[in-house]
């Protein structure tokens, strides 16, 4: 092959490399799209230059043209800006169409702070429209005659828009009805009066404001079901009991125990007397010689002394008693 031919070869293999990096920097399909939905998009600044900030125009111009043709004028600068700040562009357009159709007031700078945040705001815009049915989970509280009572409930709220950044979610309003429940049948009477008035618990939670602070708005509290529980009461009043019954015989055992201890103490104190006396009756005979060794004590002394003795151990013996005779056996 000719030199020539390497040339135009490399000639077209340019041209085409060429025509590929236009079409990929300049979605024509896009732009001519965009022209005819009378939206003006420039090639180098906008399209080109979304390219090289990493930005894929699909996601901007699309729902600038859903925005244009619903009559929404949005910057197109503004949707970069807050798809680079990691939003939903097409969601946040989406919404201000949905609020805008439903007369709700809603700007694109609340619409993309809402959706910074965190919160879905479409489903939020839906909300504000078609109200949202949370159900609460099951509730038991106690009446003031110890009867438990169980309930459920279903709340209807609706978006607060102007609420959506910093305000509290469906977790606080189901923890704030569920005190309310609680509240209000802890406070009746008797568990018959909730049973009877099931409308008086969603009428006593709708007058204390549990929506302030929070996302949404209230618009009604439905007790779905009443149920009867435990006796806690006369749960409580057994446990008592029986704790008051095993504190009786705790101290019970502790006087038995402190009453052997001392019948013990006495007897091991009675023995020790014992052992002193037969001590000091050891010492008798003792003394006794020593007497007669000092001349202290004559014979005459110590006889009188052995009859006093005798006389009063005969007088114990007839002190004492008589058995009586065993069955069956006559006195001799």
């Amino acid at each position: 092959m000719p030199v020539s031919g390497f040339a135009l070869f490399f000639l077209v293999v340019a041209i085409i490399i060429v025509v590929l990096l236009f079409f990929y920097f300049v979605p024509i399909g896009l732009w001519i799209t965009a022209y005819f939905s009378g939206v003006r998009v420039r090639i180098f600044k906008d399209l080109i230059g979304m390219r090289l900030r990493k930005v894929p125009p699909q996601q901007i111009i699309r729902p600038k043209i859903a925005a244009t043709k619903a009559g929404i004028r949005l910057d197109i600068d503004k949707l970069e800006a807050h798809y680079l700040a990691g939003g939903d562009v097409f969601k946040v357009v989406t919404a201000l169409i949905s609020a805008d159709k439903a007369n709700i007031n809603l700007t694109f700078e609340r619409a993309t702070a809402i959706d910074l945040a965190g919160r879905d705001v479409l489903e939020a815009v839906k909300v504000s429209v078609n109200p949202k049915v949370i159900p609460t989970p099951m509730i038991a509280a106690v009446a003031m005659d110890g009867i438990q009572v169980k309930a459920t409930s279903r709340v209807t709220v609706r978006a607060n828009i102007d609420r959506l950044v910093g305000g509290a979610g469906e977790e606080t309003i189901i923890a704030r009805v569920g005190e309310g429940i609680v509240t209000t049948i802890g406070s009746a009477s008797t568990h018959k009066q909730v049973l009877e008035n099931p409308d008086t618990i969603s009428k006593v939670v709708l007058e204390k404001g549990l929506d302030s602070g929070t996302a949404f708005e209230i618009l009604s509290i439905d007790i779905a079901d009443v149920d009867v529980g435990a006796n806690i009461g006369a749960k409580l009043q057994t446990d008592q009991a029986e704790a008051d019954k095993r504190i009786a015989q705790a101290k019970a055992e502790e006087r038995r125990a402190l009453a052997v201890a001392r019948e013990q103490e006495m007897k091991a104190l009675t023995q020790e007397m014992r052992a002193k006396v037969v001590e000091a009756e050891a010492e008798v005979p003792r003394a006794i010689s020593e007497a007669f060794r000092q001349g202290n004590l004559g014979i005459m002394d110590y006889y009188n002394l052995r009859n006093i003795q005798a006389d009063t151990d005969m007088r114990s013996s007839i002190a004492k008693p008589t058995p009586p005779p065993e069955k069956g056996k006559g006195s001799q």
